[in-house]
């Protein structure tokens, strides 16, 4: 083959497509018994296929520059009129996310119809035993060994290991003399104390509005309760920052000043956890004012008591225990260092033909459809050369 390419999911099959379009023979390995697992699940069944407003804001790196030219290449508008060409409905959620209609099976649909039309070939079920390089590459497998002049990795990372996830990619790099970053999880639940796991894991299933912040990045959305820990889209954002042995900040009424409303409330009798309980769940507001407040008449407080309680509520410090894991990250953070690599290419800058795409590399996105964007681009990116 001209080219191979380890891994069936999204960036994988993106750059086999644009391989074949050029005319290069195109062979897909994929050690699973089906293609594209995490598009499959990806947005809740409905894939978040891209967001309107990718840029390389959007991603964690240690150059987050590198993703900027794969980007300008391959935009949201390009992928919408792939979708556009196949009759796919999708529409548009809140800041920019945008989904399918139906479900995920349509983007795999018409990944696949592109490969079939681009002439590429996918194994599934094929498992690589090792990878070598002469004049060119050779891949051994439990279905023969196949030989190729450019070699893709598009195996992804570690997250999700029950649809398949593996540390091969790495390997790979590893094998080749390529430097990869620490690998953590990311976009995945953050794990309660045991201390706290006692007193909120009761109140599993609520959620709140709030705002999260850790360091200097601050992310808006619902906080979910669980029995272990906190999850919901402005907890796993802010797990991909998130250092063990530190701590996160939640807001609890980033849109309200709560201490106005405690000044213009202060002769009431009313209980601090009654009032509290007009914007915030019941429960929680009980629990959350037995342990760090007194529950007493708003009446009994000084103005500087309702201060310093208001700048709890605005600044909520939580000291998480750590994370729930790859398997329930959605991604992975870290990978291939970028700076082995071709931002425009992903090409290795050491070992000629050899290309790296999707989230094996040190390039991870936000939530909201970015990671899914970011592997069409990249994966567009070396199909061009590879």
């Amino acid at each position: 083959m001209d080219v191979i390419v380890i891994g069936a999911g999204a960036a994988g099959l993106m750059c086999a497509m644009e391989a074949g379009r050029r005319g290069r023979r195109a062979l897909v390995l994929e050690h699973t018994d089906r293609i594209c697992s995490k598009v499959r699940i990806s947005g809740g069944g409905r894939c978040n296929f891209t967001n309107r407003n990718v840029s390389s804001r959007n991603y964690l790196s240690r150059n987050l520059r590198f993703s900027t030219s794969a980007l300008s290449r391959f935009t949201p508008t390009d992928f919408v009129s792939m979708l556009e060409k196949h009759r796919i409905g999708f529409h548009e959620k809140e800041e920019g996310q945008l989904f399918c209609n139906e479900s995920s099976q349509a983007i795999i649909d018409m990944l696949q119809a592109e490969c079939e039309k681009a002439s590429v070939n996918t194994l599934l079920n094929c498992r690589i035993s090792g990878v070598g390089k002469d004049s060119g590459f050779s891949v051994s497998t439990n279905q023969g060994t196949f030989n190729c002049e450019s070699l893709v990795v598009a195996t992804g990372g570690l997250s999700l290991p029950n649809i398949g996830a593996t540390e091969l990619g790495y390997s790979i790099a590893r094998r080749f003399g390529l430097k990869v970053t620490a690998l953590k999880p990311a976009l995945t639940p953050l794990r309660f104390s045991r201390e706290d796991a006692e007193l909120f894991g009761p109140l599993a299933g609520i959620s709140i509005h709030s705002a999260v912040r850790h360091s200097a990045v601050e992310f808006r959305g619902n906080i979910l309760f669980t029995h272990n820990g906190l999850s919901g889209p402005a907890i796993l954002q802010a797990s991909s920052y998130w250092n063990r042995n530190s701590s996160i900040i939640i807001d609890l009424f980033p849109d309200i000043d709560i201490f106005d409303i405690f000044m213009k409330k202060r002769h009431s009798r009313m209980l601090l956890p009654t009032l509290l309980d007009r914007y915030l769940p019941g429960r929680f507001a009980k629990i959350w004012c037995n342990r760090y407040c007194q529950s007493k008449p708003l009446n009994q407080y000084s103005s500087k008591e309702l201060d310093s309680i208001a700048k709890s509520l605005h600044g909520w410090e939580m000291w998480p225990a750590g994370v729930e894991g790859f398997n329930k990250a959605e991604v992975t953070s870290g990978g291939v260092d970028t700076s082995e690599l071709s931002s425009k290419t992903m090409e290795s800058k050491k070992v000629p033909g050899l290309y790296f795409v999707g989230e094996v590399i040190d390039v991870t996105g936000h939530l909201g459809g970015y990671n899914l964007h970011w592997a069409w681009a990249s994966g567009h990116a070396a199909g061009l050369f590879a």
